[in-house]
């Protein structure tokens, strides 16, 4: 993968394949002012604060996020509020999130890291993501496990996805085209969207009579088939149709 950075004094990226590149960190050529400009409108779908790295297994989640969603910028040293102390301590803590990144997520994800100085003391680090063209990425809490959990970027949120987003996710760059024959569930769900703005999974089980597997499978396609727009929030999925 190129990097096209003017005059690089070093870069720090994984491939999709897992790799770990050449380990050297790229200066940005980003000065206080425009820092601060990025920061002022705070937090929002594709940029994320974080005052230091106390916590790499959590701070991974938001990284799978932003590769799971529309890639995104992840800001260390900077605090909610936007202001900027900094980090002191640069090596240590791009190390550990480093080694958390590769230890804690699976497949493994593109990232260029950056070094964003601010005196001579002090500096922001900056993890950019790259949205994934092998998504879902997870969070492997439990090393036994083979797989973990997922999180997409939901405005200034990290969430945990649903079986619907990971299937939609895993399917959406892969299927070309959906075949989708319109029978008697079909029906039922248009039927109750044309009287209702939205549906969830377990009101398309009740008004449909389905096990919850069929009706999660009937309510991807649609969505892959581009009849359905899947809306998320933090408490569940809701439906809608797709307007042209």
């Amino acid at each position: 993968m190129a990097i096209d950075q003017p005059n690089p004094c070093c870069c720090n990226y994984r491939d999709f394949s897992g790799e770990l590149k050449i380990v050297i960190l790229l200066f940005e050529k980003m000065n206080i002012n425009e820092l601060r400009n990025l920061v002022k409108s705070g937090e929002n779908e594709t940029l994320e604060f974080k005052r230091k790295v106390a916590h790499p297994e959590k701070i991974i989640k938001e990284i799978v996020a932003f590769a799971n969603t529309r890639g995104g910028k992840l800001l260390i040293g900077v605090d909610d509020n936007g202001s900027l102390p900094g980090l002191k301590f640069v090596n240590e803590e791009q190390f550990a999130l480093n080694q958390a990144i590769q230890k804690f997520i699976k497949p493994k994800i593109n990232f260029i890291l950056k070094i964003i100085p601010l005196n001579a003391k002090k500096s922001v680090i900056s993890y950019d993501i790259l949205e994934s063209k092998n998504k879902p990425h997870y969070v492997i809490e439990d090393q036994t496990q083979a797989w973990g959990k997922a999180y997409i970027r939901v405005e200034d949120k990290t969430i945990k996805a649903s079986k619907e987003i990971r299937e939609i996710l895993k399917r959406k760059n892969k299927d070309k085209g959906v075949h989708i024959r319109f029978g008697e569930k079909e029906k039922i769900l248009m039927e109750y969207l044309d009287q209702n703005e939205f549906i969830t999974l377990r009101k398309f089980q009740q008004i449909a009579n389905l096990s919850r597997p069929i009706a999660s499978r009937t309510l991807v396609k649609l969505v892959l088939a581009n009849v359905l727009r899947i809306n998320v929030n933090e408490t569940q999925d809701v439906f809608t149709l797709k307007l042209p």
